[in-house]
């Protein structure tokens, strides 16, 4: 199976709302890949289980803007 290779580029705010929140990097690219994506004026938000991740393209990377644990 074909799995798409995601490189990401965390904001210094984005990794500190990772390690507040237990969040791994995997678990971002799972959001990314399998997320309802939601257009917003400077990218996207994309949702998956309880964990929402605000992000945009970049290049090739992915710039992960920050992570919100919901309820």
């Amino acid at each position: 199976m074909f799995t798409l290779e995601i490189e990401l580029k965390l904001t210094k705010h984005a990794k500190e709302q990772m390690i507040n929140r237990g969040i791994e990097k995997e678990q971002i690219k799972d959001v990314i890949r399998m997320g309802n994506k939601i257009k917003q004026t400077d990218g996207f938000l994309s949702c998956y289980g309880c964990i929402a991740v605000a992000w945009k393209r970049d290049g090739e990377c992915y710039k992960i803007k920050t992570v919100v644990v919901r309820d």
